[in-house]
C-alpha cells in the first residue's frame, strides 16, 4: 500500500493519542522510521502490522480498527489531493457507488503499483443498496464498511451496513435509516 495510508493511520492514532506517544509506540515496535512518504509504496504486511499496533494500543479489535480506519480514511482522502476525485465520483451516494470502479482506475492510473478493489452494485431502490466488493486481500470488508459508513456521512445520509463474507469479497447491505426531522 502507499504511504498515504499510513499518513492515514497516524491521523486516526493522533486523534487518540499525540504524535510523540504515536512515534514512540511505532519505535518501541520496531519501525524506525515511522515517517512514511505518500507516494511511496509499502508492502501490506508493514500496513496489517500498524493497523495490529493501533487496535492492540486502543484496546479495539481488528475489525473495529479497521472500521474505524474506513470512517477516517474518507476524511482524509477529501482532504488530500485525491478530495477532487472523491468529489468528481458523484453527487449522491447511489451514483457514488456506480462510480466506484472508474474512480479507482483514475487513482490506479497514478500509483501502479496499488492493488484496487473492484465494486459492482447489485440492486438499488429507495431504501436499500447491495454492492459487491472484490479484493485480491483477505479480511479488508470491515474497512470498507467504514469507509460506506463515513461516504454515506458526506452525502448526508444515515445508514445502516452489513455484510456477508464471500470468496475474495464481501456483500455489503446499505440500508437508509429514517431520520426525525
Amino acid at each position: 500500500m502507499y504511504g498515504m495510508i499510513h499518513q492515514a493511520l497516524q491521523d486516526m492514532a493522533t486523534e487518540h493519542m499525540t504524535e510523540t506517544e504515536w512515534t514512540t509506540l511505532l519505535r518501541n515496535a520496531g519501525h524506525t522510521q515511522p515517517l512514511f512518504i505518500g507516494m511511496e509504496y509499502y508492502s501490506d504486511d508493514i500496513t496489517m502490522a500498524l493497523i495490529h499496533l493501533l487496535a492492540d494500543h486502543l484496546g479495539l479489535s481488528m475489525d473495529e480498527a479497521l472500521q474505524e480506519f474506513g470512517r477516517v480514511w474518507i476524511d482524509f482522502a477529501g482532504a488530500s489531493a485525491y478530495g477532487r476525485i472523491l468529489r468528481m465520483a458523484g453527487d449522491d451516494l447511489l451514483s457514488f457507488l456506480e462510480s466506484l470502479d472508474r474512480m479507482h482506475a483514475s487513482i490506479r492510473s497514478n500509483m501502479p503499483l496499488a492493488e484496487m478493489p473492484s465494486f459492482e452494485l447489485i440492486d438499488a431502490d429507495a431504501q436499500q443498496m447491495v454492492l459487491r466488493y472484490r479484493s485480491t486481500r483477505t479480511g479488508l470488508a470491515p474497512l470498507v464498511q467504514g469507509i460506506l459508513f463515513a461516504t454515506s456521512a458526506r452525502f448526508g445520509e444515515t445508514v445502516a451496513v452489513t455484510y456477508e463474507p464471500e470468496t475474495r469479497g464481501a456483500l455489503f447491505t446499505i440500508r437508509r435509516v429514517p431520520t426525525d426531522e
